[in-house]
């Protein structure tokens, strides 16, 4: 028997950087989570202490802050492009780079009917995400880019049901012909070519964004996995540079109340929200030709 170092990377998790920019009196302003990492031959660096292939954590964190303000945030997938692509030509010994970027978005503080020049609000909810992998192919780079969204809470109070399912000795749930559906969801769609869609990435996820919320909204869902189907169908109708979308949506439940106890009547207004334990539907609707 012999013993083998297995699949390994390191790299520097959750840098915090925020970008401000002050070309006018009328400042932006970029919030990231950047974490990354890089996976090759690494292997002395495990079995004999051997560091000199080691591009240190602390290196890569320092690039992430200095290539905000050199190169520019114009959007989480360009920047995190640009940093994995930098890390296999400064690390040799590296053969793929993985950068991930969670965003969060920042409003205007409303001033007299007007979003302020210099004073933001965070806003609440959902986050838009980014992971990069960037691979050496014989004397250049391929890269993969996947954007998405997660914490992406929505509701319909109406426009659900869910009957007709498989019974057994152990099923209690009865039949519901008019029920509250809602998740918190986590969305990713990976894109054919790792090139700015038509429009740049930032319009295009707005876009994906807006598609999913609208088919949330307007398809009777007979169950969860129906709507995700839908949603998924959408965005690929909607955007050919999409090769394939996927979803983790956990089934935010809601029980009616029974109020009989006391006397009234509950007629599909009150309902306990249950977080835990929930039913969790994962789904990827792709293109039948995509790689």
């Amino acid at each position: 028997m012999s013993i083998v170092l297995g699949p390994n990377q390191y790299g520097k998790a959750e840098n915090r950087v925020v970008r401000i920019c002050r070309d006018t009196a009328r400042h932006e302003i970029r919030d990231l989570n950047v974490s990354t990492s890089l996976r090759g031959d690494f292997a002395a660096a495990h079995t004999d202490g051997d560091q000199s292939h080691i591009l240190p954590t602390d290196t890569q964190r320092n690039t992430a802050f200095a290539f905000a303000k050199e190169r520019g945030v114009s959007s989480p997938e360009d920047y995190a492009l640009t940093l994995g692509r930098h890390f296999l030509d400064a690390a040799s010994a590296a053969t793929g780079a993985r950068i991930e970027v969670d965003e969060y978005a920042w409003d205007r503080i409303v001033v007299d009917g007007a979003g302020h020049d210099h004073a933001f609000v965070r806003r609440g909810g959902d986050t838009r995400t980014s992971v990069v992998t960037v691979e050496e192919v014989g004397d250049g780079h391929r890269a993969r880019v996947v954007s998405g969204i997660k914490d992406l809470v929505v509701l319909k109070s109406t426009g659900a049901e869910f009957k007709g399912f498989l019974r057994d000795g152990y099923t209690t749930l009865p039949d519901a012909d008019d029920r509250i559906l809602a998740t918190s969801l986590t969305t990713r769609w990976c894109y054919a070519e790792a090139e700015p869609p038509d429009g740049g990435w930032n319009a295009t996820f707005d876009a994906v964004r807006s598609i999913l919320l609208e088919t949330f909204a307007t398809t009777y869902s007979r169950a969860l996995q129906e709507s995700l189907y839908a949603m998924g169908s959408a965005v690929l109708e909607a955007h050919p540079e999409i090769a394939e979308i996927t979803f983790s949506a956990p089934n935010k439940h809601h029980f009616l109340v029974d109020l009989s106890p006391f006397g009234i009547e509950n007629d599909g207004e009150v309902f306990i929200a249950a977080d835990r334990p929930y039913g969790l539907i994962e789904a990827t609707v792709t293109r039948d030709d995509a790689r």
